[in-house]
């Protein structure tokens, strides 16, 4: 069920990001009231994974597929370019969650 929160927090967290993207710096109401709806009820959400996570691995997995997928979309939806200096530094992340995920911390 924790597992459950943290998906769900992540889907809040990207969906915040990409309405404040979408909100020109906060200058069109709707994005920017979405935004700060989902970024609450992700907060509130990833306290609640933290419950039975760790917070070292929750906020690893959290941070590191939240900037992952959001590359992503920032490539697809925002026109933002892509070169091998980022797709290495995503490798290094991913790579850092998966280190973290094995340093013998029980699930």
């Amino acid at each position: 069920m924790y597992w459950l929160f943290l998906f769900l927090a992540i889907v809040l967290e990207l969906i915040g990001t990409s309405l404040m993207k979408i909100s020109n710096g906060l200058t069109k109401l709707i994005p920017s009231l979405g935004m700060f709806i989902a970024y609450f009820l992700c907060f509130s959400i990833f306290s609640l994974a933290l419950k039975k996570i760790d917070v070292s691995i929750a906020y690893a997995i959290w941070s590191g597929v939240g900037i992952t997928v959001i590359s992503i979309l920032g490539v697809l939806f925002f026109k933002e370019s892509m070169n091998i200096t980022k797709i290495i530094s995503i490798i290094l992340i991913i790579t850092g969650i998966i280190g973290l995920n094995l340093s013998g911390v029980s699930h």
